[in-house]
């Protein structure tokens, strides 16, 4: 045997080996640790990647009440055998110290890789020293140091193989088997396309393991995977690159855009649909949308559409929904839905709740609800249904609401349905509205890919560049309602002060964007349509470039604003006391109506620089307003919204209404003003200017 000595020798002469009634007591096998990891030898040993730390709680002789401490030195041992079977030994002693703390060692260096090191421990208290923690009913402690990594992971797919083909695809659940030449590895530690890491436990045949994953869109993916074994040591990465095609097609897509008097709806995929005499078609579509016309339903119990066909497959992947306007929400309405025994296998549509309408999605008895649904205004609903994580969830305009839920899958294959539901006694629940572009996916419709289904893109209904008015008359670039410069208005050009061909011409401005801008002085100056320019009831963008001609403004000033005979509907002002541009949101055109206002603080200009860019933005699905300056929004200029009104007066640029009439004329330039019905997305905000 040979005898490797760290620190002081163990058993040093003197030192009374049994313990006596003044002795610490034995170490408890419970209070060792190799590395963080608990005492334990056989299968249960740890196996670490580093020479580890040995730690100890050691107790000095006494009766170890709270706050009481003794002063105790610390011996450990450790062994092995060596590839000849003989036994090295290593011992290390501590020095004296308080047993409130732990008692530690860090191993040296020369300690053997792949070889089951055993230790042990006691306390010694002057020349008394304690049991060893190995003997009566202790037992040693053991670990394996392993410096090797793992085999480097084997990644296949059959779902989604690697050979440079496309696979189908988005929204569909796909297999990668993974497994690695070594024996012990504990998990294999993934990631998707630069998502989050995850941890996956070996489950198959010599230590493999598979993963699912579902694309959420077309494209080329990767997977990045790493075997770990059981001393945590990592293999070098696989990269497995896959190509996976655009999703599937909807099993059945019904745009209901057929010709008046049709008898039937033609299909884009699936099967005709058949129209009950209450269905008609050639009905107005939403706008920002593809499409062209709808069909209504009339309520009754002649108001339907079916396939005479089953769509959704039991117990599979789903998802249904489409474009609708209903014309009345004062009661349960069916929208989609897909016969089952005795009750629907799931119904999508509307249904009061809490003394309201809420929009709805059940599957088989589980309900989900959430949103607002109002009469005569469009809205795109849809329900899902994912097979793998058994959970549905309801969309309304591309957007979740309310929560996802744990649901029983379809289980029967009964007739599609679209604008009733089966019950006992018969058909029920009908539609009264509006109802177009009908689909039903038989794979996972991913979270973008229904935010695409249900936006609705903004239209451009203005757009006045400023740059010039004869007999003071701005242009609206489509050839749409003129900005009217009133006296006190005007179009600033560069160059007004004097000529730019002159070498001693030095103008003392330039316009705020291309050519001109109009400016506006402050005590009368404005420009206005005659008309409204965009339905303040419903969703709409307006935008500007404004910048203020003074440091210390006198008095709040108006930008932009649209209303009626006493309010404004909206209004974007600068108020000098808060030094901040703010959105007012009018709940009525009637004298004293409350207010909903955001705001945005922002120094004032003082004619210098190329002013702030204001966007206020109107989500009427949501519910919310937004102010945007500078192409940012922050939680200060954004808030909830529920009455928003008509407002049949044009658009004003530089004033505003005010508790006694027109006011808060702007003192300025103003430049670029757009206005869009419909919401413009937040990433395209900060390019209007």
């Amino acid at each position: 045997m040979t005898s490797l000595v760290a620190g002081a020798l163990l058993a040093a002469p003197g030192v009374a080996v049994a313990a006596d009634a003044g002795a610490p007591p034995q170490p408890l096998v419970g209070d060792l640790s190799t590395w963080g990891s608990p005492c334990a030898a056989g299968e249960g040993r740890p196996f670490v990647r580093a020479v580890p730390n040995l730690t100890a709680r050691l107790y000095g002789a006494g009766d170890h009440q709270p706050g009481e401490a003794s002063r105790v030195s610390g011996e450990f041992e450790a062994w092995w055998l060596d590839g000849d079977g003989s036994e090295e030994r290593l011992t290390f002693a501590t020095g004296m110290r308080s047993d409130s703390t732990p008692f530690s060692w860090q191993l040296p260096a020369e300690i053997p890789a792949d070889t089951v090191i055993s230790w042990r421990v006691r306390a010694v208290d002057g020349e008394v020293a304690s049991p060893w923690s190995t003997e009566g009913e202790g037992a040693p402690c053991e670990f394996v140091l392993d410096r090797t990594a793992p085999g480097k992971p084997v990644v296949t797919s059959a779902d989604y193989p690697d050979n440079n083909n496309w696979t189908d695809g988005a929204g569909v659940y796909g297999t990668f088997h993974v497994d690695s030449p070594a024996d012990d590895v504990v998990s294999y530690v993934y990631n998707f396309q630069g998502g989050p890491l995850l941890r996956a436990t070996p489950s198959g045949p010599e230590g493999s393991a598979d993963l699912r994953y579902l694309p959420p869109a077309g494209g080329v993916f990767m997977l990045h995977v790493q075997a770990q074994d059981r001393a945590g040591n990592l293999s070098s990465p696989t990269y497995y690159t896959f190509r996976v095609a655009s999703g599937r097609a909807p099993a059945a897509h019904w745009s209901l855009a057929d010709a008046a008097g049709s008898r039937t709806a033609a299909a884009t995929a699936g099967a005709a649909a058949r129209a009950g005499i209450g269905a008609s078609f050639g009905s107005p579509a939403p706008s920002g949308t593809a499409l062209t016309s709808t069909a209504t339903l009339d309520g009754t119990g002649h108001g339907f559409l079916t396939p005479d066909a089953s769509v959704v497959g039991a117990g599979k992947d789903f998802a249904a929904g489409g474009w609708v306007r209903p014309s009345a929400v004062d009661s349960v309405r069916t929208i989609a839905s897909q016969d089952g025994f005795g009750a629907p296998e799931f119904a999508l549509g509307l249904r009061q709740e809490d003394g309201g309408p809420v929009w709805s999605f059940a599957v088989n008895g589980t309900r989900m609800t959430g949103g607002l649904p109002e009469a005569g205004e469009w809205a795109h609903v849809l329900g899902a249904y994912d097979a793998e994580t058994g959970r549905a969830r309801l969309y309304v305009n591309g957007r979740a609401v309310g929560e996802e839920k744990a649901v029983t899958p379809v289980a029967a294959e009964g007739n599609f349905q679209i604008g009733r539901s089966r019950g006992a006694s018969g058909y029920r629940d009908r539609w009264k509205g509006e109802i177009g572009d009908v689909r039903v996916y038989d794979r996972v419709v991913a979270p973008a890919e229904i935010t695409r289904l249900g936006s609705r893109a903004a239209q451009l209904r203005g757009h006045w560049a400023l740059e010039n008015a004869p007999e003071g008359i701005s242009a609206e670039a489509g050839g749409g309602e003129p900005l009217k410069l009133a006296a006190g208005a005007s179009i600033f050009r560069a160059g007004d002060e004097c000529d730019l061909l002159d070498p001693d011409c030095i103008p003392g401005d330039w316009p705020l964007a291309d050519e001109g801008h109009l400016s506006l002085d402050g005590t009368a100056g404005y420009a206005a349509t005659d008309k409204p320019v965009v339905d303040t009831d419903d969703s709409f963008t307006v935008s500007a470039t404004v910048r203020l001609a003074d440091n210390e403004p006198a008095h709040p000033m108006t930008a932009l604003s649209q209303g009626g005979v006493h309010g404004d509907a909206f209004k974007v002002r600068y108020t000098p006391a808060t030094q901040s541009w703010e959105l007012v949101m009018s709940h009525a055109d009637a004298p004293g109506a409350a207010e909903t206002v955001v705001a945005r603080v922002e120094w004032p200009d003082g004619g210098q620089g190329g002013g702030h860019r204001l966007a206020v933005v109107y989500d009427d699905a949501t519910d919310r307003v937004r102010l945007f300056v500078d192409g940012h929004a922050d939680a200060g200029g954004t808030a909830e919204f529920h009455d928003a009104w008509e407002s049949d007066g044009g658009l004003q640029v530089g004033r505003g209404r005010t508790a006694d009439g027109w006011g808060e004329y702007l003192r300025g330039a103003v430049d670029q003003v757009r206005v869009f019905s419909g919401v413009v997305p937040d990433q395209d905000i900060a390019g209007l200017v």
